[in-house]
């Protein structure tokens, strides 16, 4: 490393927008690789993962760091599929700046607005990159237009296009009012700036300048005084209004051609903020680490992804986390894509590998030189309105039994390396559910699962938590008696079973009198009838009954607690049956976040999964989005993550909490019952 400090930049976007194409292209312009890679042959330093290879895109978090002009820059690769969002929640927000990588149809506009938002939320200076403008059918201007109210800053074009024909050919800088044309795997050429882009040019140049001056009175005295202002004035403009987060400068070219990456990385060395002011951002005071996922390497084990701010880090030094405890990292380690290499140091601003530091986790900041850290930055998980939540389920389970514990090991380790994933055991169904954001992310998880840990699993749908109740009272005897030598056994019992109000649950009383039934065996009879309710007769447990314990009778030799349990449990059974029982299921308390444009389409596809609609609002400073209420039986989430997102270009999504139980109609709830009923 040749700088004083690192900057770090992200690179964030829709997916399909070429964002790892783009850092393939930087590393091979600025010398970091030999040849330059591409995403669908499989050869670039991003995406090298198995996972992401079989896909053709990124699945996790790309790490890749070069040098461009005496400067030291490290690379983000976000994912952009809103499944593996949040494993890029923190890494984001440590980076000095962000490059939203869009394409440049105007009718694909709206799948930046997730990503601007989310910057804006976290203060953290962006700017734009149109890609693949080289494939361009629509005009900047157009593409601006129908971005302009996705974003709380303005966009300023520092570029315009010169074009041959339909072909966008090359561009002409605002800044610099030079023109440059597009030589494919070369350096950019500049020409003279022709008469026909002269016009364009000069009212495109004094729209930026107006742009500026917004947040610059003396360049607005200027303008008023139409004074030509220096090229210090502009370009300190440009810079200060970029990481203030004033403007939103806009550039393009294309990724896989070379078009604009250097006039991209003269911005980012110009106009990226310096790692201090993140770190004041981000309330990092001193020398310190932010860690920002873990990851579990192949070669190198457990490795805590991290940014450095303050002073230079050396191998072996002492680190301090934020309860004063000392810990002992087992060497530091450079990323460039999946590959690792040992470094004896890291300067301020690097993003590092720190090897075997345990019981540390993403989120926490670490203090150098022996120092508690002066701050703690917390880990949280993005808004809804930003990425959604892990909606999808599947309930899983070794296939050989001697890999359960290996399958817990090994969830513990993926859910740890990823913000998006999660897995508990369901306490109804005794099942294991694997959580994720959508169907691909879990389809991600479960590939690992078998390449790096060898565990085989079987996979199915989690087990709807149905419960059934009744409707009428029923009072009920349940005799157990049995002679089979010796000591038999005899219970007697009767109780009277009613239906309570919802969310009452199970309750159980005695109105014994004349010692019918003697107080120690009381106990045994409740938890006969806790033994039905179980399991009731259709199939599901009970929920919402109350029993009381009214008569009964003993014998004074036979009678014994597992008798009169025994007794409890055949009555309770048997009064259950009786009381005309019905079938409950859960129903979840929906939010659907969705672009406008999907609004009636999601609407539709709620009611035909059975959702009632509470109400429909617009989302609050976002630019034509909605927020739907709904009430939906928990059956019919399965999948909806999927639907809703093919109706929305993968931007809708939703969150789900329990509500209420609700009575399932006759027909629907013979289905349900007679496929409980079938063996597995």
């Amino acid at each position: 490393m040749s700088g004083c400090c690192t900057r770090a930049i992200a690179l964030v976007g829709p997916a399909g927008g070429g964002k790892t194409s783009l850092a393939e292209a930087m590393l091979f312009i600025t010398g970091a690789i030999p040849r330059q890679g591409s995403v669908q042959a499989g050869s670039s330093v991003g995406d090298a993962s198995p996972e992401a290879r079989e896909r053709g895109s990124s699945t996790e978090l790309n790490l890749m760091h070069f040098e461009w002009m005496g400067d030291d820059f490290a690379l983000i690769d976000v994912p952009g599929a809103p499944g593996f969002a949040p494993d890029a929640a923190i890494a984001l927000d440590v980076a000095d700046l962000a490059v939203v990588v869009i394409d440049p149809d105007p009718e694909r506009a709206a799948l930046a607005q997730p990503v601007l938002r989310r910057l804006e939320r976290a203060g953290i200076p962006h700017a734009l990159f149109v890609n693949k403008i080289d494939q361009a059918h629509g005009s900047i201007e157009d593409l601006l237009v129908a971005l302009a109210p996705m974003s709380a800053a303005a966009l300023v074009a520092r570029q315009i296009p010169i074009r041959a024909g339909e072909r966008v050919a090359g561009f002409v800088d605002l800044a610099l009012e030079r023109a440059y044309h597009y030589e494919a795997g070369k350096k950019s050429q500049q020409v003279a700036l022709a008469a026909h882009v002269k016009s364009d040019e000069t009212v495109a140049r004094f729209h930026m300048l107006e742009q500026l001056a917004d947040h610059d009175d003396l360049l607005l005295e200027q303008l008023l005084s139409d004074e030509q202002p220096s090229l210090d004035t502009v370009f300190a403009d440009l810079a200060r209004e970029t990481a203030s987060g004033l403007i939103v400068p806009v550039l393009f070219g294309s990724a896989s051609n070379g078009f604009g990456i250097r006039r991209l990385l003269k911005m980012l060395r110009h106009d990226t903020p310096k790692a201090a002011q993140t770190a004041e951002r981000l309330a990092i005071r001193g020398d310190a680490v932010q860690l920002f996922k873990i990851s579990h390497a192949a070669t190198v084990g457990r490795l805590a992804l991290a940014r450095v701010f303050g002073g230079p880090l050396a191998d072996g030094a002492e680190m301090v986390d934020g309860a004063g405890r000392m810990l002992r990292p087992g060497g530091l380690f450079a990323l460039q894509g999946a590959a690792t290499t040992k470094t004896p140091s890291a300067q301020a601003g690097a993003i590092i590998g720190i090897a075997k530091i345990e019981g540390v986790q993403a989120g926490e900041v670490i203090g150098l030189a022996g120092k508690v850290p002066a701050t703690g930055f917390a880990a949280e998980t993005p808004l809804a309105a930003e990425t959604g939540s892990a909606n999808c389920a599947l309930a899983i389970a070794a296939k050989d039994h001697k890999d359960e514990v290996r399958l817990s090991t090994a969830l513990n380790r993926l859910a740890e390396e990823d913000a998006g994933l999660r897995w508990d055991q369901d306490e109804g169904s005794r099942e294991t559910l694997l959580h994720g954001m959508s169907e691909d992310h879990l389809s991600v998880a479960l590939d690992r699962l078998k390449r790096r840990y060898g565990v085989a699993v079987s996979v199915g749908k989690p087990t709807i938590a149905y419960r059934e109740s009744i409707r009428k009272p029923v009072t009920q005897r349940g005799r157990h008696k049995k002679q089979s030598g010796g000591h038999g056994q005899f219970g007697d019992v009767v109780l009277e079973v009613r239906p309570l109000e919802r969310g009452d649950g199970i309750r159980f009383d005695e109105r014994i009198t004349g010692g019918a039934v003697p107080k120690q065996y009381i106990p045994a009879v409740e938890k006969g009838v806790m033994d039905a309710v179980a399991k009731g007769p259709l199939g599901f447990a009970v929920v919402d009954v109350g029993a009381a314990l009214v008569d009964g009778s003993f014998h004074s030799v036979d009678s014994s607690e597992l008798a009169f349990r025994t007794a409890g449990r055949m009555a309770m059974s048997d009064a259950l049956a009786a009381a005309s029982p019905y079938l409950l299921e859960p129903i979840a308390h929906v939010t659907v976040t969705t672009p406008g444009t999907a609004t009636s389409r999601i609407t539709s596809a709620v009611a035909s999964r059975r959702g009632q609609m509470l109400r429909m609002t617009a989302l609050e400073d976002w630019f034509q989005w909605d927020v739907l209420e709904v009430l939906l039986p928990e059956a019919s989430l399965q999948g909806l993550e999927a639907e809703i997102r093919s109706m929305s270009q993968g931007m809708a999504h939703y969150e789900a909490r329990f509500d209420h139980l609700a009575e399932v109609n006759a027909k629907l709830a013979d289905g349900i019952v007679h496929r409980a009923r079938e063996p597995a």
